[in-house]
């Protein structure tokens, strides 16, 4: 319930009404009248206003708007600038700046884990298949020594595996991991070449020179003699392999090149071939398995060409 100084409801909006409407007429009575006069005129301009209205508003009434609207009472005043009043005002807002909020966070989302799986993830695999591998050398080195003690009885071949291997150890203890992968690869090599079996054979088709004369550029009065050559395997087919030109100091991997061989070789395959276009004596040399280098004919020099 109202207490008893509690004004009526009637006389609560009747003044709420009368400070509106004083706001509007306050400027022109300011204009006309000094302010000891201000008041007085006020409240007669609004018994006139209300009155051509057909209402009948109190003098009490009339002269409590005045004083209300000097105490700018039923006027709204915003909260002073302070924390709870930011807060008030982020709540307000939400509406707009949860949106952008959550399309930031989305995009966020989406970086991190384009980072993760593009940048990162594989990142951690080639860390971890780094790590597997280093720890697998040792027993890697082992395993190609033996392979290497079986394919071969040279012991100048054995020496160098376990000289290539030691050389891995100690490059794992150092942390030189490049020159410990190196010894792997080394290693992997001398077992593949001692592996290899194929013959050097002469060839004798058509479309590809039997043999090649050459005058080199560091003696003009010599002249080198070369049989064009090309490496099988046991199963016929023809092996590429890299070879050293002695004209421009350059290696290349073909399938076939000019075996430097003696005057003597060079005539004596010409003569077979001219006999009935085929070369009988066709095998210039042989790689055996466990030997590192091939078994040549008597007669057959160092060193080959790649063109011609």
């Amino acid at each position: 319930m109202a207490s008893k100084t509690d004004a009526p409801l009637d006389d609560l909006m009747m003044a709420m009404d009368v400070v509106d409407t004083l706001r509007h007429e306050e400027g022109q009575v300011t204009k006309e009248l000094q302010a000891d006069q201000r008041d007085e005129a006020m409240v007669e301009r609004l018994r006139r206003v209300y009155a051509s209205q057909g209402i009948d508003v109190p003098d009490h009434i009339l002269k409590a708007g005045v004083e209300d609207l000097k105490r700018d009472r039923f006027v709204y005043a915003p909260p002073s600038a302070g924390f709870q009043r930011t807060l008030a005002m982020v709540y307000i807002s939400r509406g707009t700046w949860s949106k952008w909020l959550a399309a930031a966070a989305g995009v966020l989302i989406v970086v991190i884990a384009a980072w993760y799986f593009l940048v990162s993830l594989p990142q951690q695999r080639a860390e971890a298949e780094l790590l597997a591998r280093l720890q697998a050398l040792p027993g890697t080195y082992s395993e190609l020594v033996s392979r290497i003690d079986g394919l071969t009885e040279d012991e100048a071949t054995r020496a160098e595996a376990n000289r290539l291997a030691d050389d891995g150890k100690l490059a794992l203890q150092d942390g030189n991991n490049e020159k410990a992968f190196k010894a792997e690869t080394d290693l992997r090599a001398l077992s593949a070449q001692l592996q290899e079996v194929f013959k050097v054979q002469i060839i004798s088709r058509e479309g590809v020179p039997t043999g090649i004369e050459r005058i080199p550029e560091a003696n003009e009065d010599a002249q080198n003699y070369y049989i064009v050559v090309e490496a099988v395997d046991p199963d016929g087919n023809i092996l590429k392999r890299e070879i050293l030109s002695e004209e421009n100091s350059t290696v290349e991997m073909v399938d076939k090149w000019g075996q430097r061989v003696s005057e003597a070789i060079y005539v004596a395959v010409r003569r077979d071939k001219m006999e009935d276009g085929i070369v009988q004596k066709g095998n210039l040399g042989e790689k055996l398995r466990g030997e590192r280098e091939i078994k040549w004919r008597t007669g057959v020099q160092d060193g080959a060409i790649t063109q011609w």
